[in-house]
């Protein structure tokens, strides 16, 4: 009875790596866009950029995860007048992204702030743009200044996606709940769940350490060129 069940753990275990990855992924790409919003030399686009921020930052995820699941439908068929629903998985990645990035791109813009002026005022010396100074000069340093941040979002991340459970995605969380009201043992299975998260935890510490070595590497060469 206890091996039946254990493929459908596996399934949904990989459904809570896949949803993580996938989020963050999304959250990267648009913390990179807050970023660039936020420090748009328009205050017509900085200052509604940092307004939606703090508005993303300042309330619960388990909302934000409502609104998109249901409020997404809602608006595109006020639109548009049809209804089209987004399924439970592509909402949550959605959702998801969103609080990540609402977090990461914070520790991105302190770790812009940390790179030296003179790596802007050299861009614009040798004729560069200062877009193409941003994404090619600048921005590969910002990841080794965020590395510590981000590193720690991702294991809140990991977390967060037990809410997506209650929108019907069938993650880790959700399965554990389903065999838990068939074999009726909670502790087992929750404790199942636990040991799981703490194993998926416990290997992006792994990979998140060598990463930070492999940077710490390349800067103390970097130091002695």
């Amino acid at each position: 009875m206890f091996f039946d069940y254990l493929p459908l753990i596996k399934t949904a275990t990989l459904m809570t790596v896949g949803l993580a990855v996938c989020s963050l992924f999304l959250g990267l790409i648009l913390s990179v866009i807050f970023v660039v919003m936020e420090k748009s030399k328009w205050q017509s686009i900085s200052k509604p950029t940092a307004l939606i921020v703090a508005l993303l930052r300042g309330l619960p995820e388990i909302l934000v995860v409502f609104l998109i699941y249901f409020g997404v439908p809602e608006i595109f068929e006020i639109i548009t007048g049809n209804y089209a629903e987004l399924g439970p998985f592509t909402c949550g990645v959605i959702a998801l992204s969103i609080i990540f990035a609402s977090y990461a791109s914070q520790s991105l813009r302190g770790a812009i702030q940390a790179i030296p002026l003179g790596q802007w005022e050299s861009g614009a010396a040798l004729g560069l743009s200062r877009g193409y100074t941003f994404f090619n000069i600048i921005m590969p340093q910002v990841w080794r200044h965020a590395l510590p941040g981000l590193s720690n979002q991702w294991l809140v991340l990991l977390k967060d996606t037990a809410l997506v459970s209650l929108i019907g995605v069938d993650d880790l969380m959700r399965q554990t709940e389903l065999i838990n009201t068939q074999t009726h043992q909670p502790f087992t299975w929750y404790g199942i769940a636990a040991l799981l998260y703490l194993a998926i935890t416990l290997i992006s510490q792994f990979v998140i350490r060598k990463l930070e070595l492999r940077f710490t590497h390349f800067e103390r060469r970097e130091a002695k060129l």
